[in-house]
This record gives C-alpha cells, structure tokens and sequence, in this order.
C-alpha cells in the first residue's frame, strides 16, 4: 500500500500498541484510510476487497465478496485482534459480513468490532438536534437497512461499537471537485441543513476509541464536526479556496423533480447530529472541528 498523508494523532501510539492484527472489512474511501493510517505506524493490516489481489500475494489483501463466494479461511484471518466492517447492507438488507463470516469472528475473538453506520437511523427530525439518546426513526430504506444491521450485531455478542456518520469529506471527495468538475449546484432549501465529518476524523475517532479501555467505551457513538450547515455554506468556502464563481443559485422546490431518487432522498431529512459524547465524555479533540478547517486541509488536490 503506499504511505498515507500521516495522521499525527495522540491516540495512534496506543491504539497501534493495543492492535495485534487489523482486520479492515470494505477498502473504500473510509476504510481504506484507516488501514493506511495504521499501517503507516507499524500495524499489521487486513484490507478486503471485492477483486482478488492483482499484484499475486500480498498478506494484507483479502479476497472477499460474499456474492461470488469469495469468502476467507480462518488462517487468512489468523491473529486478527481488532475488526473495523465498512461494508453496507446487502440488496436484501441484511449484513454481509454477519451472513458469511459471524462464526468466524467469533473464533477469533477480537477485543473490538467497530461498524461503521450511519445518522440516517434518527430520521428526519426537521433540523433538530440528535445525540446517542435519541430514537431511531429510519424512513428510507437504506436507513431501515442500517438499522436493522445494527441490530444484528448488536445480537451477534461480539464486543462491537456502532459508529454511527453523516456525511464524510476529505481528500478527493469535497465540493471543491464537484466544482471544478462543472457538477456542482448551489441549491436553497429553506432551514435545511447537513451534517457533516472529515475522514481523518474518522480515522482518528476509531484511534482514540481502540486505545480506551473497553469499559470505558459506548456502545454507540455519533463521530460528527460541530457545525452543521447548509450546503451552500461550505460551497460558498469551496469556491472562494478556488478562486472560481459560484453556480447560480436554484430553489430546491423548482429543481427536486429534475434529481434523481438517491439525491432527492438525501436533500428529504433535516437534522444536527451531535458528536459531544465523543468530544465531551470521551476527550477526544476533532481535528477538523468544523468544515473551515476541513476544506482547506483538502486544498492539496488542486494546488
């Protein structure tokens, strides 16, 4: 794997201390950043993918795709002390990795199981804030989805933690390339606003949680920046970083039938998520507390 940008985080010498082997089930953006980051500091890393490995063998590419039934054995998996599943559900809904892979994790017995799910699960609350505390109202199928995936491992009796995102930025996926792309659409919707969190948060909230002692982590946890915002606020930044003009600005009530169903479903729910359990009660310190920090971090893809 090549080196990533390195993520200077207290956390990393302990959590690289307390992992054995990591298991990193889904190699997209997300997790493909975590694996790198530890990896860089030392960490002996599994990362699946849905190809087999192109360059012959390289122990820290698995072959894995349920559908094809490319499934791993328990010696690809040997060592394994710490697991991180990325992966969504299914076309039916249900998890992959629980499906084909639960009796083999529970031999392995990890010490933690991150999953990576969404704040979708809460709903649309009209713009209202949502912490850990608040019900789960899923109206989307995706959500309903998540959920019922979140059920799932909570049932499995693995030492799992629920990660629970909004949307995630960063490096090569941010409004500054939708806006040099020509894609970008500056859309009003009144008292919308999003949630949002850069990925090396990410990276550095499952740092600072795999260094926790395991009592001393919840069960759930909301992994957001601190300010949430309507879209064309962070675009607005994004073109000022550019130095370009900004599309003319659309009123979503006149374009919502021209988006397609996955868009349409994303501008549907209204709602702040709220990370102070991870800040507060956790200590952890984002390192992009909110997108004024973040999106200039990301500036590196253009200049």
């Amino acid at each position: 794997m090549p080196a990533p940008d390195r993520i200077d985080h207290p956390a990393l010498p302990a959590a690289a201390a307390a992992i054995s082997r990591l298991l990193v089930l889904g190699g997209g953006y997300t997790g493909r950043r975590v694996a790198l980051a530890l990896e860089a500091a030392g960490v002996p890393v599994v990362l699946s993918h849905r190809q087999p490995c192109p360059r012959g063998h390289d122990p820290g590419w698995l072959h894995f795709d349920p559908d094809e039934g490319a499934l791993p054995t328990q010696a690809d998996l040997a060592g394994v002390s710490h697991v991180l599943v990325t992966i969504p559900p299914n076309a039916g809904g249900r998890d992959p990795v629980l499906e084909s892979l639960e009796v083999q994790l529970r031999r392995l017995e990890p010490d933690w199981v991150g999953y990576l799910s969404t704040t979708g699960v809460y709903g649309d609350t009209g713009g209202a804030w949502v912490d850990e505390t608040s019900p789960t109202r899923p109206l989307l199928e995706r959500s309903l989805a998540r959920l019922a995936c979140e059920q799932a491992w909570r049932r499995s009796g693995l030492p799992v933690q629920l990660l629970r995102l909004p949307a995630i930025y960063g490096p090569g996926r941010n409004p500054m390339l939708s806006l040099r792309n020509g894609t970008a659409r500056l859309i009003h919707k009144p008292g919308q606003v999003f949630s949002r969190v850069h990925v090396d948060d990410i990276v550095g909230a499952v740092l600072h949680t795999i260094a926790l002692a395991p009592q001393a982590r919840p069960d759930t946890l909301i992994l957001a920046d601190t300010c949430p915002c309507p879209s064309s606020e962070i675009l607005g930044l994004a073109a000022h970083l550019l130095g370009c003009r900004l599309p003319d600005v659309q009123r979503y009530a006149d374009v919502a039938a021209t988006m397609g169903a996955m868009a349409r479903s994303f501008w549907s729910e209204n709602r702040r998520a709220s990370s102070r359990r991870l800040r507060d009660d956790l200590g952890y310190h984002l390192l992009y507390p909110t997108y004024r920090e973040g999106l200039p971090s990301c500036s590196g893809d253009f200049f």
